[in-house]
């Protein structure tokens, strides 16, 4: 555990606009044995990894097919991934030359396949096929703070759900630890990484980007988000809320 929380301090930290909503070491985002380059005269670099899927690409069918699987992970996050790599290289080489003529275009683009890297390695862990660990409801200090901050399952379930429905365009919709009050709150990403917030960290979260559900479900989202409480892993979410919560 400490190898993978080390780790996360090193892929947070590459996270340009994003990078505060990722903040807190504990949380497990990104591939264990990712290792720092070679430092330069613009600072060192961080070799960010695609992490491995933690079950076969058909485990969570019929809600997400093998194909769509396949292609979300090994092709849309593969290219975060990359593009990560190229964009925190691209403001190395501009720190060395002195050259920061690209600065915005190479920051914002470290903050979108930042963001893309980090909210995906938590999306993959949060998912467990239905009826071996995914579905059903959560429980014991999980449950009893979703009731403490939403009211009842149900009533979180339902803004979870709408928030998850309502995003413009592309993005995500993500249950946040606050880490100043300690509460659970509903938040959209654009993207990947606006309309975040400076004190909260994401435990879970749904990617309703459309390469995430078009192949089953076409251009029904809503049908998507309501079939995707199936595959919930709510072991794991539980273990991310315990990393925050005070000892």
């Amino acid at each position: 555990m400490e190898k993978t929380r080390r780790t996360f301090l090193k892929t947070a930290s590459g996270i340009a606009a994003a990078g505060a909503a990722f903040a807190t070491p504990d949380l497990v985002l990104a591939a264990a044995d990712e290792k720092p380059a070679a430092s330069g005269s613009g600072g060192g670099l961080t070799e960010h990894k695609l992490p491995d899927l933690p079950y076969p690409y058909e485990a969570l069918e019929p809600t997400i097919d093998a194909e769509t699987m396949k292609l979300h992970h090994d092709k849309h996050h593969a290219a975060y991934v990359t593009n990560l790599i190229k964009a925190e290289k691209a403001l190395a080489d501009a720190r060395a030359a002195n050259d920061f003529a690209m600065v915005q275009h190479w920051s914002k683009s470290a903050a979108f396949n930042g963001g893309g890297h980090a909210l995906h390695s938590l999306f993959w862990t949060i998912m467990a096929p239905a009826g071996k660990g995914g579905g059903g409801e959560p429980t014991g200090a999980l449950l009893d703070k979703i009731n403490a901050d939403f009211g009842s399952f149900a009533a979180f379930k339902g803004q979870f759900s709408a928030a998850a429905k309502a995003v413009e365009g592309s993005g995500w919709a993500l249950l946040h630890h606050r880490v100043t009050d300690h509460r659970l709150i509903i938040l959209q990403a654009e993207n990947q990484h606006k309309l975040g917030t400076w004190d909260t960290v994401p435990i879970m979260g749904i990617d309703v980007w459309e390469h995430a559900y078009y192949l089953t479900y076409r251009n029904d989202r809503a049908k998507y988000v309501d079939a995707w409480w199936n595959i919930v892993n709510w072991e794991q979410v539980g273990k991310n809320l315990a990393a925050h919560m005070p000892k």
